[in-house]
């Protein structure tokens, strides 16, 4: 799965526990009629996948859903989703039409002077 957008936020990296876990959260914000503000966190290695962007910049993730179970000290089973990013890469800004080679004005073709009206051609059309 992917997410495309715009960079919103990119927070800082963060170490847990005596172990070095390593996380590191995105926003992007999706350029749609109602834009969604979308968090994606890059765990471990992956966090070191952020360092060349910035905020503003137009990218797309890839991305992987994560679920898990958790049973509270009450016995009440609850569960938790998260978007994980295992891939980012920049998106090339559209060409505007001005940005277009100009074409060359109708005067600049020569017309063919050596046609022959006898000539038929066989086109269907």
């Amino acid at each position: 799965m992917e997410v495309q957008g715009r960079i919103k936020v990119i927070g800082e990296t963060q170490t847990f526990g005596s172990n070095g876990f390593r996380k590191r959260e995105l926003v992007i914000t999706t350029e749609e009629q109602y834009p969604q503000h979308i968090m994606v966190e890059f765990v471990q290695d992956k966090t070191d996948l952020l360092n060349s962007y910035q905020v503003g910049q137009q990218v797309k993730v890839n991305i992987n859903l994560r679920g898990r179970e958790w049973t509270n000290p009450q016995g009440e089973v609850k569960y938790f989703n998260s978007i994980q990013g295992w891939r980012i890469e920049a998106m090339q800004a559209e060409t505007p039409s001005g940005d277009m080679p100009p074409v060359a004005p109708a005067a600049a073709f020569e017309p063919a002077t050596d046609l022959n009206t006898e000539d038929h051609d066989d086109l269907p059309f």
